[in-house]
């Protein structure tokens, strides 16, 4: 009798676990699921765990891009450049906030802006520059911070993958105001839900009111404003991981070391790597796929599949190539050969902290045999 198969191993789990379900259990039976102490708690864990000054929790991560930039009071006209490698929703944040795009090209080995790519494209319409710490490693913002700073532009990080990385000794979304999200597949989670990081007490004042319909106190309208709140159930799911946050990370670095080294050597597969100065929080482990490789991307994510290893193309496209973007008035479509080059590419691989040893074996044996590298 042959054995049974194993399991396919899925690109993302999440377990959650019993101190969530005794928070999100004193959440129900306080009576108070609304905004309330539970999302302060949040707010101020966050801040202390990346060394912000303020932290202020929105309802998802797309809507702490938009009220980051909303805060800036962006005028018709104004630019925002940003990456073309990345999700939608860095690129609907700023046609929501009423800015036009531009489109900045990437480095092949973080993925992410750089400041010599962004020179080019500065002018007198420049407002803010929106890098992407993608996959879970910052982008080089030094650089970044550098241009803004010549320039006098604003610095919005959509850190939506990068809870904890680092670059230069300073944590994703303090060189600018920060955006996280906190969706159920990132390494944080509350289901939904976002957190804006800021170091200006202005702006986290701004932010505050902006998400509570204009209110600074009841029925006492400031500005127009949204309702961007979380809820205490929202902030009950993500408080008790905060905790244990390190240990996860720590095994998903043990995970990608692993997963590096058993993919050493494979013709046409090029595997990530941690910058120098980068604390790289494994987000996703994302490989880029050459012609000199026996099968090309599209095949390998087949071929995967079949072998019930779990994978995704993260992104298959740069962001303004989707019709609904293509003739869009605010959308300028720059050149960016690199950002192009990696989306035909790129291939991520499962790394999530509830892999097992055996998990990475067969991930490894699985690649190389498709691929035809043995073992």
């Amino acid at each position: 009798m042959s054995s049974p198969a194993a399991p396919p191993i899925p690109i993302s789990v999440v377990r959650l676990g019993p101190e969530v379900e005794a928070l999100v259990l004193e959440v129900v039976r306080s009576g108070t699921i609304a905004q309330g102490p539970v999302v302060r708690r949040l707010e101020e864990g966050f801040a202390e765990m990346i060394g912000a000054r303020h932290v202020v929790a929105v309802n998802n991560g797309t809507t702490a891009l938009v009220a980051a930039l909303q805060v800036l009071d962006l005028r018709p006209g104004d630019e925002v450049v940003t990456s073309p490698f990345t999700f939608a929703a860095t690129l609907n944040a700023i046609l929501e906030a009423g800015a036009t795009a531009r489109f900045a090209d990437i480095g092949a080995d973080d993925f992410a802006i750089r400041a010599d790519t962004i020179e080019p494209l500065v002018g007198e319409r420049t407002a803010a520059l929106l890098p992407v710490h993608l996959y879970g490693q910052c982008a080089p913002m030094a650089g970044i911070a550098g241009v803004a700073e010549r320039h006098d532009l604003a610095v919005v990080e959509d850190a939506a993958q990068a809870h904890g990385a680092a670059v230069a000794g300073r944590s994703a979304g303090t060189w600018g105001t920060g955006c996280f999200s906190l969706y159920a597949t990132k390494n944080l989670t509350s289901g939904e839900g976002g957190l804006i990081s800021t170091d200006d007490d202005a702006t986290a004042d701004a932010l505050r009111v902006l998400r509570n319909q204009g209110m600074r106190e009841r029925y006492r309208y400031e500005v127009p404003g949204h309702n961007y709140r979380m809820t205490d159930l929202q902030a009950a799911v993500c408080v008790p991981q905060l905790a244990g946050y390190d240990a996860q990370v720590e095994r998903r670095r043990q995970h990608a070391r692993a997963l590096s080294a058993g993919l050493a050597g494979i013709d046409g597969l090029r595997t990530p790597v941690e910058l120098p100065g980068r604390r790289h929080v494994w987000h996703q482990y994302t490989v880029l796929v050459d012609d000199a490789c026996r099968l090309g991307r599209d095949e390998l994510v087949e071929e995967l599949t079949r072998r019930g290893i779990g994978c995704g193309v993260y992104y298959p496209a740069v962001a303004f190539d989707h019709r609904c973007y293509l003739d869009h008035p605010r959308v300028v479509a720059d050149e960016v050969p690199v950002a192009r080059a990696v989306a035909a590419r790129c291939l991520s691989l499962p790394v999530h902290a509830h892999l097992t040893g055996t998990d990475v074996e067969r991930i490894v044996d699985a690649v190389r045999d498709a691929v035809g590298a043995g073992t």
